[in-house]
């Protein structure tokens, strides 16, 4: 009895040890596990590098095919001769090859002290093809540190998702695919458009819900969604949230509460960490609207007093602007009254602007039309800046203005009822004046100031490197042949177009030479050449006023300028002067004028990938009379490079080159010809 007690309870020890040993091992995995769940998305955790020497530290992750991302990386920098290294052998040792720093330098590494970085191994190689990762000094062959690859990992890559299931509207795509933890590509997408108040939806559930949230389109909008013919467009979840916050995405009309169609995410994706920032944001209001990714407007209604404040990722010289609809049944920009916010390298402003016309402040008749200042028409500047700042790429201010102003230009802001608003960011010109903007919302928006309780839709904003778009071609007239040269009106393009090809900012409008937008024109000195102008010659019109004028100023837009500012530009042709002095232009002809066809939406000129497929889409109108004619000869006095440009409008035209000669041209493409042919000789010589 005895014994049969004995081998019974060495039988139990065992089965305990066994118990403990898995529950070790469950624990371990368990607390693996969340270490890797811990704070953002970082991608598949590798673990813990190990630390042998000089206080190296770290946690080190994949985050896709060829990158590591290693957090919190701690290196005493005592090294003789330590780098990054990785081979495929059992463990490190001197077969391998040196991975580049965060900076793609294979430089001796310098000291660490917990810093978070990323390193993409050499020549295309694979994570799957090495077996670890080291901070190892060759000089010593001494491993200071190192981390293992698992043999049957799977880095994380982009993933196939399914497809836009066709309920309605035409919706459908084909299979999207999930670049990373932050962005969805829809290729093939089609949308009819037809919806009443629709809009990429996103939320957690079985079936799409109307307990879900706007996802931003392509573009940073949420306005409701334009119509989609088989396109591909990516997506990008806003804020904190990622992939493994959504559980499908959706076309969704909320005023009908109707799913057009949708896909579902799958769980667990093992998918590339973003590479996008979330920058966090605190709300100093109560209440705050998201209008676009990039800008948020919070108010907080006081007395008869009402504080804004602004806030959105832009550029350093760009604006933000924000107000009440010039219509009670819409959102209108003319006839609206709105603060154009900004910081220059000194201070914040908040200015109080009158929009009569969608064109910069010019004199019509001897009334400012146009984009104005309140204080430039008669009025008051009823804003009052309280604060400002800019941190992470993030422009905040905050003003207050009185709820009625004493200023008849100026919108009251009800509290009683709903308010249809207005915005738009962009960038400065010259004269810290809002140009032509950027950003703009297509459909109506609404807000109601006067809520019981704090409404509050903003979520954080993010940032990454955007790539900029490829510039239409560049266009050059060197013909000796041409003398004559038709002026003409057009659509200045979006990033691709005039402020991309110029580098200046936009008023909306360019000069077309010849059917070419503001090409480069080569005169020599001595010819005569003529332009038929015919940019409109109504000067009761402050949009399409826009006599030629050329000057050694690449801005334009003379009238508009001070004395003492047209004083330092040399006028060379298109303005005489009155007795008093005053300039008056000579060049002022009939509109003749590209549009944009029906209901287009300019925001999208950046999707044409040239100018000539630009311009096949524009319609062009003219009014049956003769053009104003502008004659030029120039002389030895002229600079080697003037303008033309409006003599109302800045920032429509471009450059003109004054040459002695054509020979120089043709010998200069002719030496340009050689040096291609001695450069493409040995490939030549190769294929043959």
């Amino acid at each position: 009895m005895t014994l049969s007690n004995n081998v019974l309870c060495l039988q139990l020890q065992r089965w305990l040890l066994v118990a403990v040993t898995l529950f070790l091992l469950l624990t371990g995995a368990l607390a693996q596990g969340e270490e890797e769940e811990d704070g953002p998305y970082r991608g598949k955790y590798l673990g813990k590098l190990n630390s042998y020497h000089h206080q190296v530290s770290g946690d080190v992750y994949a985050v896709n095919e060829f990158t590591f991302l290693i957090v919190g990386f701690n290196y005493d920098g005592n090294g003789a001769d330590t780098f990054f290294w990785s081979g495929a052998s059992n463990r490190p040792g001197p077969q391998g090859f040196i991975v580049p720093d965060e900076y793609g330098k294979t430089n001796i590494l310098d000291r660490y002290h917990n810093k978070d970085f990323t390193l993409t191994l050499p020549d295309r190689k694979k994570i799957t093809e090495i077996k670890w990762l080291a901070v190892y000094d060759l000089n010593n062959q001494n491993n200071f540190g190192d981390v293992y690859i698992p043999e049957d990992f799977e880095p994380p890559m982009a993933q196939l998702g399914g497809t836009f299931s066709k309920r309605s509207h035409n919706v459908s795509s084909s299979s999207i695919q999930i670049l990373d933890s932050k962005t969805i590509r829809i290729k093939d997408f089609t949308y009819d458009g037809r919806g009443k108040r629709t809009f990429f939806w996103t939320g957690v559930g079985a079936q799409p819900s109307s307990r879900g949230s706007k996802l931003p389109d392509e573009r940073g909008y949420l306005d409701p969604i334009r119509k989609y013919n088989m396109e591909t467009i990516d997506l990008q979840l806003p804020g904190d949230k990622t992939i493994f916050d959504i559980d499908w995405i959706s076309v969704y009309d909320v005023a009908d509460n109707e799913n057009y169609g949708h896909v579902l995410i799958n769980d667990g994706l093992n998918v590339p960490p973003s590479l996008v920032k979330v920058i966090p944001f605190e709300f100093s209001l109560p209440n705050c609207r998201q209008l676009h990714k990039d800008l948020q407007v919070s108010w907080e209604v006081f007395g008869p007093q009402i504080t804004f404040q602004l806030s959105g990722q832009v550029a350093a010289n760009d604006y933000m602007s924000f107000g009440i609809s010039g219509s009670d049944v819409s959102s209108q920009m003319i006839g609206s009254d709105v603060v154009v916010a900004y910081i220059d390298e000194i201070r914040g402003y908040s200015v109080d602007y009158n929009i009569t016309s969608l064109a910069p402040c010019v004199q019509v008749l001897g009334q400012n039309k146009g984009v104005c200042r309140d204080d430039v028409v008669g009025g008051l500047d009823s804003f009052q800046l309280n604060t400002y700042a800019r941190k992470d790429g993030i422009n905040t201010i905050s003003f207050r203005r009185l709820l009625k102003s004493s200023d008849d230009g100026d919108k009251e802001i009800f509290l009683d009822r709903s308010n249809y608003v207005v915005w738009a960011f962009g960038q400065l010109d010259s004269n810290n004046e809002p140009a032509f903007h950027t950003y703009y919302p297509k459909s109506d928006i609404v807000i109601d100031f006067n809520t019981t309780e704090p409404v509050n839709d903003c979520f954080a904003f993010t940032s990454q490197k955007e790539t900029p778009p490829q510039l239409w071609e560049r266009t050059r007239i060197t013909d000796a042949s041409v003398r004559s040269f038709n002026a003409y009106l057009g659509p200045s393009g979006g990033l691709r177009g005039y402020q991309g090809l110029t580098g200046h900012v936009s008023s909306g409008l360019a000069w077309y030479i010849n059917g070419y937008m503001i090409p480069e024109l080569y005169l020599k000195r001595g010819l005569t050449y003529t332009f038929k102008v015919r940019g409109g010659n109504n000067p009761h019109s402050p949009e399409h006023y826009h006599p030629l004028v050329i000057t050694d100023d690449p801005q334009g837009g003379y009238d508009r300028l001070s004395d003492a500012k047209q004083s330092e530009i040399r006028v060379l042709a298109g303005v005489e002067f009155t007795r008093r002095g005053r300039p008056k232009p000579t060049a002022a002809g009939p509109l003749c004028l590209s549009r944009y066809p029906p209901n287009y939406d300019r925001r999208l000129d950046d999707i044409f990938p040239t100018f000539k497929k630009f311009n096949r889409s524009l319609i062009t109108e003219c009014v049956d009379e003769a053009p104003a004619l502008l004659e030029i000869t120039p002389n030895i006095t002229w600079p080697d490079t003037v303008y033309y440009n409006s003599f109302t409008h800045g920032n429509m035209g471009w450059k003109i080159h004054i040459v002695d000669s054509y020979t120089n041209l043709r010998n200069g493409a002719r030496a340009l010809t050689w040096s291609l042919a001695i450069i493409l000789l040995p490939w030549l010589v190769l294929q043959y």
